[in-house]
């Protein structure tokens, strides 16, 4: 006995999604459990496992197709072809046809058929979260010691090295956001629910301290300029130049700014700063009454 594991992963740009590889590691997972040997059928970008079209089909005994819909036309016509001396078996399937017009299963265990509906079994999936980090991206800028590119490679690099959930958050409402977002309350919403942020941003920054949300801080101008400079005035300590950031120090960074430490560290920034922007607004609103225009 030895199965093949199949679904919408073992076929190029057929729109796999998280939901398709969730089920696939839970029939694998249970497979394992029934001490059932198998392999899985990859296609690009997939890797580690097997290119149903090259491998022997009579080394299999069952075929598992599991997750997403299914339907009597190619290419699932051509891999049940393929393997067609194999006992097939259904999991979490959405049955295209109604089951009286077109049934090839010997075993059918579908999300939802013209017979049945079952829960998805994603719902089982019990892989850890990862963190939930905010990606706030200032424009290109005229300066003439930008280094912007710089910047977002550093960050580029920063994400690829750990297990993190990178969500790009655009600030900019002049122009159609691409993020989606609409307005400033939106993205700071966005913001606000980060577990950390990365940013070349000086509203990047402030809008995550202001919630408690520690930020990676870059400042794109080469030897620091407004970002670094607020970053200091506020006492946020997590902050770099674009010219004298490393991916190392960057990552050594982030792993603080994931810590409660550093949670409790953006609070104190903000509440310092707040006190003194209310200093900042009581002498803006004494200016407006007090003595007569400066000469010029």
């Amino acid at each position: 006995m030895r199965a093949l594991v199949a679904g919408w992963f073992s076929f190029e740009r057929m729109g796999a999604t998280a939901g398709d590889l969730y089920a696939r590691d839970l029939a694998r997972g249970w497979l394992d459990e029934a001490r059932v040997p198998h392999d899985v059928a990859h296609a690009l970008p997939f890797a580690g496992g097997v290119d149903w079209r090259a491998v022997d089909p009579g080394a299999y005994s069952h075929l598992v197709f599991v997750c997403g819909p299914f339907g009597n036309g190619p290419p699932l016509t051509e891999l049940l072809e393929r393997f067609r001396e194999a006992r097939l078996v259904g999991l979490d399937l959405s049955l295209v046809q109604p089951l009286d017009e077109w049934d090839p299963f010997d075993v059918l265990l579908e999300r939802d058929s013209s017979a049945t509906a079952r829960p998805d079994i994603s719902f089982l999936a019990t892989e850890e979260r990862v963190p939930v980090v905010g990606v706030v991206l200032v424009h290109p800028q005229k300066h003439p010691r930008a280094m912007h590119e710089t910047a977002e490679r550093l960050i580029d690099e920063l994400l690829a090295l750990r297990p993190v959930a990178p969500v790009r958050i655009d600030t900019r409402l002049d122009i159609a956001n691409a993020s989606g977002l609409r307005t400033p309350v939106e993205i700071e919403s966005v913001i606000a629910r980060m577990d950390a942020v990365v940013t070349t941003r000086l509203h990047g920054m402030v809008l995550a301290l202001k919630n408690g949300v520690p930020a990676v801080v870059i400042d794109p101008i080469g030897g620091g300029d407004k970002v670094l400079r607020q970053a200091v005035t506020i006492g946020w300590p997590v902050a770099f130049t674009a010219d004298g950031a490393s991916v190392g120090r960057l990552d050594e960074a982030l792993t603080y700014c994931l810590s409660e430490e550093a949670r409790a560290g953006a609070r104190r920034v903000a509440t310092r700063a707040v006190r003194e922007v209310g200093e900042i607004r009581e002498r803006f609103i004494s200016s407006l009454v007090g003595a007569g225009r400066k000469a010029r």
